[in-house]
């Protein structure tokens, strides 16, 4: 069995609940989301032995958080605990047009004092260095320090040299980043170090300003693997050089995209760690994709998921 660990933050999430048209009172529910972990309970749920890495506190929602991991079968060995602290929350508020804002507070999350400390950055490379594949995200990149991030560049390039995988989704947030060029310095030094890269064409549109293929090959000729996501058009991989297409099938009763690009990263990394041929893991990412945004939530329900992957 092939084992990943995803670097991330794993965030307390509280999104609408739903009520009666009479009930004008704004309920929320509460659970637990972030772009790495999302992409984790899906790794975990298709077999692939997962661990992640992040930090957390010591309050009763970090608690809940390595519970829920627990039950998902990921494991939490990577986690460190920092005492006094809380994870990070957000908000899912539904604009007057129906689409979906997103409120944040995670200034003061553990998560992102990641790689900051020399000492502890060595023992997670430590336990990094026992995995067939590390994976992160231009989120994970974007709440950490410059010293932070050089860090985890080396952390990165050591753990190439003794054969580990690296996989990047960069999932531009632009607030998240000063400014766009910023951003456009830590991807692209970070991109120097990765072994897959699972970009989605509208971020590459949002960060460059070019969202052609062509201007992917441009500049990433150094990465063997880019995939290049494109929602319901079809998947562009480019592998060492060579250019094919992957069809998506056309899904009728979309719910709610939430969570797509996780799930497909997921379902593209399960089958591609495990042996299979990136066109054959990009169906598998596409197939995984279009279960979940059949239901609201980036994260449904283990049984619907399982029962449904398989049909």
């Amino acid at each position: 069995m092939a084992h990943i660990a995803a670097i991330g933050e794993v965030m307390v999430e509280l999104a609408p609940y739903p009520t009666s048209p009479e009930d004008r009172r704004e309920i929320k529910a509460l659970s637990y989301a972030g772009d790495t972990y999302n992409t984790s309970v899906y790794m975990a749920r298709l077999g692939l032995k997962t661990d992640y890495a992040t930090l957390l506190g010591d309050d009763p929602y970090s608690e809940q958080i390595i519970e829920r991991m627990n039950e998902e079968g990921i494991g939490t060995g990577m986690i460190e605990r920092l005492p006094g602290r809380s994870p990070g929350l957000y908000i899912i508020r539904n604009s007057p047009d129906g689409e979906r804002e997103f409120f944040y507070w995670r200034n003061e999350a553990p998560a992102r004092e990641l790689f900051s400390d020399p000492n502890a950055s060595v023992r997670l490379y430590q336990q990094l260095q026992q995995c067939d594949c590390v994976y992160l995200s231009g989120i994970t990149l974007a709440i950490m320090t410059e010293e932070a991030r050089a860090n985890l560049l080396s952390c990165l390039a050591k753990l190439r040299q003794k054969g580990v995988t690296v996989a990047f989704d960069s999932n531009y947030r632009p607030r998240l980043w000063s400014d766009a060029k910023a951003a456009q310095k830590a991807m692209s030094a970070l991109l120097k170090e990765v072994d897959i890269a699972l970009l989605t064409l509208d971020d590459e549109e949002l960060l460059w300003g070019d969202d052609s293929v062509d201007g992917c090959k441009r500049r990433y000729p150094q990465i063997a693997e880019l995939v290049l996501k494109r929602g319901a058009e079809e998947t562009i991989l480019i592998i060492n050089g060579h250019e094919s297409r992957v069809p998506v099938p056309k899904v009728d009763n979309v719910v709610d995209t939430t969570g797509a690009g996780d799930t497909f990263n997921a379902g593209y990394l399960a089958a591609r760690l495990e042996g299979a041929t990136p066109e054959e893991s990009a169906k598998n990412g596409t197939r995984c994709a279009r279960v979940v945004i059949q239901h609201r939530g980036g994260v449904i329900d283990k049984a619907l998921f399982d029962a449904e992957v398989q049909q």
